[in-house]
């Protein structure tokens, strides 16, 4: 398993050029939105969504939105990273609900943890909780990343783009959300040159104190 996991992340790398006719099998798309789904997040609070972007026009348009990266067209899979601009206290007891009915447990035995949420989540600024759930994203884009390479999927993460338009382009305000990241799937171009590049690292003892 370790020598999987090593060989994975070293063969993984941001793809910059995609095979436009392979297509993900739906088990594989599957696959990363479960990863996704069991992505860990503070509190357990997923206050993610995330929209798959397949429609032609569309990924049209937000390429232009996302500096022309021609990833956006040739991949299989193009996945957009949002997070919630809000988190008001019906979310927030939806999810103790979801909790308390998930793990079988009795109202009394969530109500320390529910008033905990109103009090420590319910009460931060609309300013804090977009950056703290924006950190979210971050978090689900590592392990997807993960899974990607693990299932040799390519993938390619952008922070390139206007989040503004895109925000505009998806009418993502009405919906209480705005766009964090974009992130692209599907099979590296036998001819993308990148692919045989040396990965540049810093080494392990420049990374790691034990104190």
């Amino acid at each position: 398993m370790e020598n999987t996991i090593e060989t994975a992340l070293r063969w993984r790398y941001a793809t910059k050029k995609y095979d436009p006719t392979y297509q993900l099998t739906e088990q594989q798309r599957s696959l990363l939105e479960k990863s996704l789904q069991l992505s860990p997040s503070s509190y357990g609070l997923q206050p993610l969504h995330y929209f798959w972007i397949q429609d032609s026009q569309l990924r049209e348009q937000l390429k232009a939105i996302a500096w022309n990266q021609q990833q956006i067209i040739d991949a299989s899979e193009v996945l957009i990273l949002c997070a919630k601009t809000e988190l008001d206290e019906s979310y927030l007891h939806a999810h103790a609900d979801l909790m308390r009915d998930t793990r079988g447990m009795e109202e009394e035995q969530i109500q320390g943890f529910r008033n905990h949420l109103i009090d420590a989540i319910g009460k931060k600024s609309k300013e804090d909780i977009q950056n703290w759930n924006s950190k979210q994203a971050y978090i689900a884009l590592g392990q997807v990343l993960h899974t990607s390479a693990l299932l040799a999927i390519d993938a390619t993460p952008m922070e390139g783009f206007s989040a503004t338009a895109l925000d505009e382009l998806l009418d993502l305000e009405k919906k209480g959300l705005r766009s964090v990241l974009i992130c692209t799937f599907g099979k590296r171009a036998e001819d993308d040159k990148y692919q045989h590049l040396k990965k540049v690292r810093r080494p392990i003892n420049s990374l790691f104190t034990t104190l």
